[in-house]
């Protein structure tokens, strides 16, 4: 199966392709079962794996790893993965690209962020020049073969904005991506510029862009939404939640009718779910 192209063709489709935000095994098997796009976000990514936020400090075969788990539980879905600036050089760059596509990942995100890089929704990001970020760019596209790439810029000033998102638009990239858009207006001037090329926008709870409807983003032109963290923080609630009553019921588990349900077997059922989908890729069925 080609998942770049399966991935190609979800995006030129009508409407704009949601791809849900996971941070891990659990949180991807939720999601998989409403949508068949899943996202790896590095603020996810950092705080379950590391808890520590998302300022530079994953390890690339930590994030080449998880990306192997998931494709081998959900064989059928599209998986995006943020490898931020590629670990650093081109050179890493290249061979990460090299081993996800080997595991069968629909789709990278490489930003012109220099380190010390932070969340593309906080104050005090660098860029790197954008000669230098184009040259990295490039020697990724030519490392893949059928792998999507998503070019994304994190400039702030609105001049630089529209300069980084034309260039990227003229490269063999097959998506754009501006992070951190802060209006709507914003939007219709980056469309505008790109021309043809797919447009990304990134939807996090708390971050500087505005919250709009899949129906609003199609109507703007736009192709792809990634949700970065809904699952993330919705647990962090739910489970800030539970410890609360816990300790308040001197640690007396609720009923299952008190937690929505959700108790071994539900928890059992959806997990054996992901082996129905292994084995009916495997024997090569629908």
């Amino acid at each position: 199966m080609l998942y770049g192209q399966a991935l190609r063709d979800e995006i030129a489709s009508a409407g704009t392709t949601p791809l849900i935000g996971v941070y891990d095994m659990y949180s991807a098997s939720l999601a998989a079962g409403h949508y068949n796009g899943l996202f790896v976000s590095g603020f996810g990514f950092a705080a379950s794996y590391y808890g520590l936020p998302d300022i530079g400090f994953i390890a690339w075969p930590d994030m080449v790893a998880f990306a192997e788990r998931l494709r081998g539980a959900f064989p059928r879905h599209h998986l995006l993965v943020d490898i931020d600036d590629g670990y650093a050089d081109p050179e890493l760059a290249c061979h990460v690209v090299r081993r996800l596509e080997r595991a069968g990942i629909s789709g990278v995100i490489l930003e012109d962020q220099k380190r010390p890089r932070r969340c593309g929704h906080t104050d005090g990001k660098q860029i790197l020049p954008l000669e230098e970020y184009l040259d990295k760019l490039n020697q990724v596209l030519a490392s893949r073969a059928d792998l999507v790439v998503v070019a994304r810029t994190d400039a702030t000033d609105d001049e630089d904005i529209l300069t980084r998102a034309k260039a990227l638009a003229a490269t063999g990239a097959d998506v754009v991506l501006v992070d951190g858009v802060r209006s709507v207006e914003a939007i219709h001037r980056i469309r505008a510029v790109i021309g043809n090329k797919p447009l990304l926008f990134n939807q996090i709870a708390g971050g500087k862009s505005p919250r709009l409807a899949l129906s609003e983003l199609a109507a703007l032109g736009v192709d792809v939404a990634i949700y970065s963290t809904p699952c993330l923080f919705a647990a962090h609630r739910a489970m800030e939640e539970a410890m609360t009553e816990l300790k308040s019921t001197d640690g007396r588990l609720p009923a299952s009718q008190d937690t929505g349900g959700i108790g071994v077997g539900e928890a059992t059922a959806m997990l054996t779910e992901n082996l129905r989908r292994h084995s009916t890729a495997t024997r090569g069925n629908p």
